[in-house]
């Protein structure tokens, strides 16, 4: 599977109806972000049963700005429609490897339990 375009038409939807997305936060000046991209479409070739997402930050700036994008690149990785992983920086592929396995390995009741445990001592 290749990428996919997203923005704020299909940003929430892409994350809530699939298990794993992964989203790359990139622009087209940024070198970095150019670097990283044949990483990241050789990764979404090899996982077809994960969503992998481009956002355009200049096209998307209000998505980019709501999504608190400070740097870019920037990864971002939803399992069940949560935010279990963001990180900046340009990832080579062998540590972009070791994100898919670390999210596929999640425990998302445990995740889930987790959450609920910081919410709730926020709340006091």
């Amino acid at each position: 599977m290749s990428t996919v375009n997203l923005g704020a038409a299909n940003f929430e939807d892409a994350v809530t109806t699939n298990d794993i997305v992964l989203v790359d936060w990139w622009a087209s000046w940024c070198g970095p972000c150019r670097m990283f991209a044949p990483v990241f479409e050789a990764a979404a070739a090899e996982h077809p049963d994960i969503v992998f997402g481009k956002v355009d930050t200049e096209a998307e700036q209000q998505l980019a700005q709501a999504a608190q994008i400070m740097s870019i690149p920037t990864l971002m990785a939803f399992r069940d429609g949560i935010l279990v992983f963001s990180q900046p920086g340009a990832l080579p592929a062998p540590a972009l490897a070791e994100v898919i396995t670390a999210i596929r390995g999640l425990d998302m009741d445990d995740v889930r339990a987790q959450m609920a445990a910081a919410r709730e001592a926020s709340e006091h």
